[in-house]
């Protein structure tokens, strides 16, 4: 531990421990890198810096295995007490959501390979992608709200750029404006938030703000409460809450389509990772305020997912990119819950999001490689064009039919069926009977959409395949990184399905 700094004429001691932060460093540092050899590598070589960052994206994913005891923190302020509050911790909650984190960027580097080659500057994607990964996996590991906010704006920032990133692409231009305006809104609400809760309180860190919060001076109880309420408004922008889910398919369908996948894991897990920080870690206190809030505001989101979902399904000229986005506001609604029944109960709830969310990490970037690689043969990536996939590409359809079912919850997706009772278990043991209801509801209402798209599948071809623009050829053959892509995605949910205690045993055990 190296000395850094110290306050004149006080007793606290600033110290930083460099293999801790080794993660998001790494993935930083690769970033720099990769941004200084786009001016020298020739642009036929240009391949290389996309490995690189996947190589560093590997190194930075390896850093998190000396890590694994989950007992390490750095930029502490210790007083002469012996009580000290650190910036940054590596719990088990960090390392779980960092390897959530830096495994979707790698999935989605590899889904970009050969956009990069054929669509996209080279240089700049890999850039973006990695500082917004590098901000992304900060994230989960800030203890301190400065540093969460920065952490969120590192992830944030590169991504309206990921969004707009296809030059002469008005739909893409459009999509990183409307995400651009709705996240700025978000991060200046949030800014207001934090500065009212620091006003009141006089501290920053997460854990000493849970105490102080307790004992506001009454001409300052009001200044207390609207920045809590108005920090937990700026993250629900982030994690595409009702109502503040308006940019997501506009967004999605604008994007590159290895950009909207990455939005809908790790944009979402950055949004949930902060969201769980100030309210189960910073506003304890403030449970009776939160608590109700996020319960309403994951039934009315699951129930707008859904409902939008389920009617976008049945139009044939409707994209699958469209239909994910809707589902994955759905799925948002589902990831609320055991935020919200943490309000209601001392056992530790968290863990379901966590197990929830590495299902859905996993089976929802699968289903964006697939939708990727269907995309190089239909560029209009209509639901339709899934028709008879099973009769062209077997056991593509195969892993498409998996991973829309582990989504649906039902075999044999055993894992997204264990994850949605994890989910609903936390709603009944919180008391939170209503919320169940309105779950089993919605799960049953997102089996239609889902069981649809799956039995299309396995439908005889109708038509002929969808000729591409002009001058454009038709590629027959499955890139080799995109193959990769869905083998490791399908395998990772095979394993999860068949071990599902390697994902479930976060609900059980404190994350904090």
């Amino acid at each position: 531990m190296t000395p850094v700094t110290a306050l004149a004429g006080d007793s606290l001691v600033q110290s930083v421990d460099w293999l801790t932060i080794a993660p998001p460093t790494l993935t930083a540092v690769v970033a720099l890198v990769v941004l200084v050899a786009d001016l020298f590598v020739p642009e036929e070589h240009k391949r290389f810096l996309g490995l690189t960052a996947i190589g560093g994206l590997v190194a930075a994913l390896a850093l998190l295995v000396p890590l694994r005891a989950g007992d390490r923190s750095t930029f502490c302020l210790t007083a002469d007490t012996g009580v000290g509050a650190c910036s940054y911790t590596a719990d088990h909650f960090t390392l779980v959501i960092q390897l959530l984190v830096l495994g979707g960027a790698l999935l989605t580097a590899l889904l970009s390979l050969t956009e990069t080659r054929e669509r996209l500057p080279a240089g700049e994607f890999w850039f973006l992608l990695l500082a917004s990964a590098a901000g992304a996996a900060l994230l989960p590991a800030s203890r301190d709200l400065a540093t969460l906010v920065v952490a969120l704006e590192v992830a944030s920032l590169p991504a309206f750029a990921l969004v707009g990133l296809k030059r002469g692409d008005r739909r893409s231009g459009e999509a990183a404006l409307k995400f651009f305006l709705s996240s700025v809104t978000a991060t200046a609400v949030t800014l207001l938030g934090v500065s009212f809760v620091y006003a009141a309180t006089g501290t920053l860190h997460l854990t000493e703000l849970a105490q102080r919060l307790d004992d506001v001076p009454g001409q300052l109880q009001t200044l207390a409460e609207a920045g809590v309420a108005l920090t937990l408004v700026g993250f629900a922008f982030k994690t595409a809450a009702v109502p503040f889910h308006f940019w997501v398919p506009d967004t999605y369908v604008g994007a590159p389509l290895p950009v909207a996948a990455y939005l809908s894991v790790v944009g979402k897990a950055v949004g949930f990772t902060g969201l769980i920080l100030v309210t189960v870690v910073a506003f304890p206190s403030y449970a009776d305020v939160w608590g109700p809030a996020l319960a309403v505001l994951a039934a009315l989101t699951m129930t707008a997912g859904n409902v939008a979902a389920l009617r976008q399904v049945s139009t044939r000229a409707w994209s699958a990119v469209r239909l994910l986005a809707w589902s994955s506001v759905a799925q948002a609604g589902y990831l609320l819950v055991p935020i919200a029944a943490a309000a209601y109960s001392s056992d530790d709830q968290i863990g379901a999001t966590v197990a929830y969310a590495l299902m859905y990490a996993v089976v929802n970037l699968g289903a964006f490689a697939v939708v990727a690689l269907v995309a190089r043969r239909h560029p209009g990536n209509r639901v339709a064009d899934y028709r008879g996939l099973y009769a062209t590409s077997p056991a593509t359809a195969l892993a498409f039919g998996f991973f829309l079912l582990n989504l649906a919850g039902l075999p044999p997706g055993i894992i997204g069926l264990f994850a949605k009772v994890t989910v609903f278990s936390a709603a009944v043991d919180a008391g939170l009977g209503w919320l169940a209801v309105v779950m089993a509801v919605n799960v049953v209402i997102a089996l239609y959409y889902y069981l649809r798209w799956t039995a299309l599948l396995f439908r005889a071809p109708e038509g002929a395949v969808e000729e591409a623009p002009a001058g454009a050829p038709v590629p027959h053959t499955a890139p080799v990184s995109i193959t990769l892509a869905i083998a490791l995605t399908a395998a990772a949910g095979v394993v999860l399905s068949g071990y599902p205690q390697f994902a479930l045993r976060f609900a059980a055990n404190s994350l904090f």
